[in-house]
């Protein structure tokens, strides 16, 4: 929940690295399976965003093909493009960085947060936390190959954060323009309130721009992040899934104006617009001439995961949502469920209006760990 007062006051815009200047101080955070150019545009179309990101773009010992990065560059007029990279071998990540940026992306981003098991297995991801050497070596030849902005984004550590001020030191001597820092470690996932007080000893320590990240749940979260911690912009996640309006929310309270509150109806428009978005125009056909399982079927219920989040019904309507076989049945249920209710029977409102989710905070939250 929201703590205390909050200062609306925002410096719309904000300038990470030279070449890089975001009309808001807001960031669509990369996240595998989610942001890609369907989802990307869509948020972006609503307003209030500063900077996207795409998810990860795996670098292996193949060079990146033409047809990786015409899928990972798609750009949205008016709002620039972050490619997130992922990889640990130095030459290949230079070269990675050379054909993102040469693919017309506006920054290139190392990718040192993901905690998932398959990744970190192979040392990439958060993994590479443990190793300062490897970190310098990497980055020191991704910035010898990128000609305009660089960027990491980091988890506050692998199992604990004490080492957290010495990585953000290694990553700004290697030459990264700009920081964004969840303040989690690897041990934690997404378990948890996110701890605020990491952003804001990185932002006092560092010269370079940090951009905070974790728990803000609610558009007046942004503006508490920013004044408790000092960071230059907001990141959010997973609360974009939650309520997709959340940026145009920030900067309608920016600009003094009352915030989008969304009610049912606009939740039922926004999911058939995104069914329109992940259904592909020709259907894909199994073998012997059999359409496939509807493609959007998945991903329409990764974002219902989320979204019925501001429901405060027990987690009832996810359950039962996710248990139909169709989209057509999955939204018909929406519609049936959604579409009558009021936006005060929802949770997406700018301020936490039923408080559903716990925010991240600097002092008054309880932490697992403490910034170092």
């Amino acid at each position: 929940m929201v703590r205390g007062s909050v200062d609306y006051a925002f410096e719309m815009s904000v300038t990470l690295a030279p070449g890089l200047t975001l009309r808001h101080p807001t960031v669509l955070a990369p996240m595998e399976g989610v942001t890609d150019p369907p989802f990307r545009a869509l948020v972006a179309a609503k307003g209030g965003l500063g900077l996207l990101t795409t998810e990860f773009v795996r670098v292996s010992r193949a060079p990146l093909s033409p047809e990786v990065m015409r899928r990972a560059v798609v750009k949205v007029p008016g709002v620039p493009l972050s490619v997130q990279v992922m990889g640990n071998e130095a030459p290949k990540m230079a070269e990675a960085a050379t054909h993102v940026a040469a693919a017309g992306a506006d920054a290139v981003d190392l990718n040192l947060g993901c905690p998932m098991p398959r990744v970190v297995r192979k040392g990439v991801g958060a993994a590479m936390l443990k190793d300062l050497g490897l970190l310098r070596d990497v980055l020191g030849a991704m910035r010898a190959a990128t000609p305009g902005p660089l960027t990491a984004k980091i988890r506050a550590g692998w199992d604990d954060a004490a080492r957290v001020l010495r990585i953000g030191e290694v990553l700004e001597e290697a030459g990264v323009d700009a920081l964004a820092v969840h303040p989690r470690r690897r041990v934690d996932f997404y378990e948890g309130v996110a701890d605020w007080r990491i952003v804001r000893a990185l932002a006092r320590h560092l010269r370079m721009p940090v951009v905070g990240n974790g728990d803000v749940w609610y558009a007046d979260d942004a503006f508490r992040m920013q004044r408790e911690t000092g960071c230059l912009a907001v990141m959010i996640g997973r609360p974009a899934l939650r309520n997709p309006w959340i940026f145009q929310q920030i900067a309608e309270r920016a600009a003094g104006h009352e915030p989008f509150a969304p009610a049912g109806k606009d939740v039922v428009a926004h999911l058939h617009t995104l069914r329109e978005a992940f259904t592909p125009k020709t259907p894909r056909r199994r073998r012997g001439g059999k359409k496939s399982r509807e493609p959007a079927l998945g991903k329409l219920k990764e974002h219902v995961r989320y979204l019925g989040r501001g429901l405060d019904d027990g987690g009832a309507f996810r359950r039962e949502a996710l248990r139909l076989p169709t989209v057509d049945a999955l939204l018909g249920f929406i519609d049936a469920r959604l579409a009558p209710l009021p936006a005060e029977a929802l949770d997406l409102a700018a301020s936490p209006r039923l408080g559903l989710e716990r925010s991240g905070a600097c002092d008054d939250a309880p932490h697992d760990h403490r910034a170092a």
